[in-house]
């Protein structure tokens, strides 16, 4: 049985394929458009899911996308007349950009298969793409669940357990009871893009002291004890639908905005801090509920909130859960595979597949193709049969390197598949890579690359964490060993690398460990900042040319300027 999964509602359009239950292929349109987090209806990612996985759409049985149109209707209208000063934008957001996004789907539906079978469309509710499709592909039989973002068709959060292939739902919150937009507000205010930026508001918090507004934060933000957000609406100004707008209250009381591309002043970074804080505070808030009504072991976590891995790690921390399972491509870009999921497990009712623990779901290119592309743009490059020892060598060197090795990871974390990697014992690295190569902020830091049967000999961490969201403490005997990836609170965005699953970026990272001492790299993804993750021989080859990166390793291959 083969789905095709789509997301094309909301930003970071995707498509995936699932066959038999297995996830054999998925990706993000923006890979192919360079346009980071496209919206646009994910034609180039179905076309190349259908090439990796050997289809054509004469083989797709079912078709899964990740949103209902006509959900929550009744909710959005009554919102429209609440603030009829803007009755016509919201209709325009809320109502009528649903229809022609159904219209696409339905018009594409239409021509694609007008000459063979037509494979029903199931509209699975966002929120149920998120979380419902995470546990079906998480390690656990068993499971709290927690889906958080900035807002589904109506929906921001939810809360449920689900055990086998049932998924039960207890708590749905709506909009504008909204942590994931309390937090794009913050992020306005702090002079990023909202709904894009979070995770440079979490880089900023550590910089900030949240003793100055906890207190005020507190009072805006609570949690019912069934679950349910309760916020100070005052501070904001969402009568537009979204809460990218500061009311004056919360100008007042927290200081100036800043404008994007001005100094950061102590009371931006203070207030990050607080708000992410307060963020940690609700997650854990939330876990306890789900604790004490599932008594599950586990929990999953899903929507773009469950990208905050700060707040990830201190679940696994403090929340009596053993672990936590966020899948790679855990926004909008993985509801494609959570609708292909919901369809497979609780539509259709199959048995549960084998966990989905392998982020690299992309495309993938040989030898040859490379060469062939190093040839064309008429580089110099050397071939290398041991390119682990190579790779390693120039990493102990002190060079900055590209690192282009098999499929391409899903989701926004570089996990060694489209990589810039360094070595993390150098303190100079960081402030190195940031200004001549990532064009990017100073303070945000960089994340560690370690195999996993050591890792807790640098790290203090008791799970896994393969996909680098659970951000944990540096051991303080190793923070002067690490400092490229120190943050300056002492913690680290760690990925815990398998052999099994990536060999030879364990491989590597080993090599580096035997000539080091310290098994660890500097990892961040291979892009400017801007620009999504390169997808292709072409694109490395052009992002390298355009930074201060000193080698392009690319299959067996190396190239230097």
């Amino acid at each position: 049985m083969i789905i095709l999964g789509i997301n094309f509602m909301f930003h970071d359009s995707s498509a995936c394929i699932l066959k038999d239950g297995e996830l054999v292929v998925a990706l993000e349109e923006e890979r192919f458009t360079r346009n980071k987090h496209d919206v646009v209806f994910p034609h180039k990612s179905i076309e190349q899911c259908l090439k990796v996985a050997k289809l054509s759409f004469d083989d797709i049985d079912h078709v899964a996308l990740s949103f209902k149109p006509t959900l929550d209707i009744h909710r959005k209208i009554a919102f429209l007349f609440k603030h009829p000063s803007k009755f016509l934008k919201n209709f325009n957001l809320h109502i009528l950009r649903y229809y022609w996004r159904y219209r696409t789907i339905s018009r594409w539906h239409k021509a694609t298969f007008k000459n063979t079978k037509k494979p029903p469309m199931h509209f699975v509710p966002h929120h149920q793409s998120h979380i419902a499709g995470s546990f079906f592909c998480s390690p656990y039989e068993e499971a709290a669940l927690l889906s958080m973002d900035g807002s589904g068709e109506w929906a921001t959060a939810s809360l449920g357990y689900g055990k086998g292939i049932d998924v039960t739902e207890f708590k749905r919150i709506f909009f504008p009871n909204s942590m994931g937009s309390i937090y794009e507000a913050v992020t306005y205010f702090c002079g990023f893009k909202p709904s894009y930026d979070e995770g440079k508001t979490m880089g900023l918090a550590p910089m900030g002291n949240s003793e100055f507004f906890i207190d005020e934060v507190r009072k805006i933000i609570n949690v019912a004890p069934d679950g349910d957000l309760l916020i100070d609406f005052e501070y904001f100004d969402f009568d537009d639908g979204q809460f990218e707008y500061l009311s004056d209250k919360f100008i007042q009381t927290f200081g100036r905005r800043r404008l994007p591309h001005e100094p950061f002043e102590q009371h931006h970074m203070n207030v990050a801090a607080a708000f992410q804080v307060r963020l940690e505070e609700i997650g854990l808030e939330l876990c306890k509920i789900l604790k004490a009504k599932t008594k599950a072991d586990y929990l999953v976590v899903a929507g773009g909130v469950s990208l905050n891995s700060v707040m990830n790690g201190r679940i696994v921390r403090e929340s009596g859960f053993k672990d936590l399972y966020v899948m790679p491509a855990a926004g909008d870009n993985g509801t494609s595979i959570g609708a292909a999921y919901y369809v497979h497990n609780a539509i259709l009712k199959n048995p549960r597949p084998a966990p989905h623990m392998n982020p690299y779901l992309g495309t993938e290119y040989s030898n040859e193709q490379i060469e062939f592309v190093l040839k064309e743009c008429k580089l110099s490059y050397e071939y290398h049969e041991n390119i682990e020892q190579k790779t390693a060598e120039l990493l102990h060197a002190g060079h900055i390197l590209c690192w282009f090795q098999g499929r391409m990871e899903i989701g926004p974390r570089a996990l060694g598949g489209r990589s810039i990697i360094a070595d993390p014992t150098k303190k100079e690295m960081k402030d190195k890579i940031n200004a001549q190569v990532k064009h990017r902020e100073a303070y945000r830091p960089f994340a560690p690359s370690g195999i996993k049967e050591v890792a807790a000999e640098y790290f203090e961490t008791r799970v896994e964490d393969p996909f680098m969201l659970k951000v944990c403490m540096v051991k303080k005997d190793k923070v002067d060993i690490l400092p490229a990836i120190t943050h300056v609170d002492g913690s680290a965005r760690l990925q815990t690398v398998d052999a099994n699953t990536h060999p030879r970026y364990h491989k590597m990272i080993s090599e580096f460990g035997k000539l080091s001492g310290v098994p660890v790299i500097l990892n961040t993804s291979f892009n400017i900042m801007g620009e999504p993750i390169v997808e292709s021989p072409y694109h490395a080859v052009r992002c390298f040319f355009s930074t201060g990166l000193d080698y392009l390793v690319i299959g067996n291959y190396v190239v230097e300027k």
